[in-house]
């Protein structure tokens, strides 16, 4: 299985996508979520930093993002292909991105883009606020990080576009049906 880069806005179902793609292919998985998560648990300076800057709504800096999920990369099983979850999210990242990949002789396979409404994503985040108890989803940062992806990150959609990686997959109301779709593109991979 090639290398997938799941992209898409917060709340759009990029960790529940990627569950279900590692379960079905048994793909490894990297979501940049939780591995800054567990960074900021075990309370390492990178986890201080990190949960500065994602308590202001903010990204983590390129350079120090590359070097975890290289670290997190090189322990995965190799050959079964990895699932890229919350990364890359600005060009330079996924420049370097490729940059790391080549190194190891490898390269970003596809992105699958996860399109769905602003109302919707906002109603799933202040749910997920409830349901985990997670600080950064209330509706002011839910906003901020909005404002961020569209200035940021949006625009590495046509970075991938013009790479020839970019699949898109909209949302029409059923999780089941998106994830069929996904999976039926994905199937032609093999």
């Amino acid at each position: 299985m090639k290398n997938i880069i799941i992209f898409g806005a917060p709340g759009s179902g990029k960790g529940t996508y990627s569950e279900a793609i590692v379960e079905r292919y048994g793909m490894g998985h990297i979501s940049t979520g939780d591995v800054l998560r567990a960074e900021i648990k075990n309370g390492t300076e990178v986890g201080k930093v990190a949960k500065g800057l994602i308590d202001n709504g903010q990204l983590i800096p390129d350079e120090l993002m590359i070097q975890i999920l290289a670290k997190t990369y090189d322990a995965l099983p190799q050959g079964c292909g990895v699932i890229f979850d919350g990364f890359p999210r600005t060009i330079a990242q996924a420049e370097a991105l490729k940059k790391m990949l080549a190194e190891r002789g490898h390269d970003m396979g596809v992105m699958v883009e996860l399109i769905v409404d602003e109302d919707t994503l906002m109603k799933r985040l202040l749910n997920r606020a409830i349901e985990q108890g997670r600080a950064d989803d209330n509706e002011e940062t839910i906003k901020k990080r909005f404002a961020v992806y569209h200035s940021q990150t949006e625009p590495l959609a046509a970075w991938f576009e013009k790479e020839g990686m970019r699949h898109t997959f909209t949302w029409e109301g059923s999780k089941d049906l998106m994830l069929a779709n996904i999976f039926t593109f994905l199937d032609t991979l093999k």
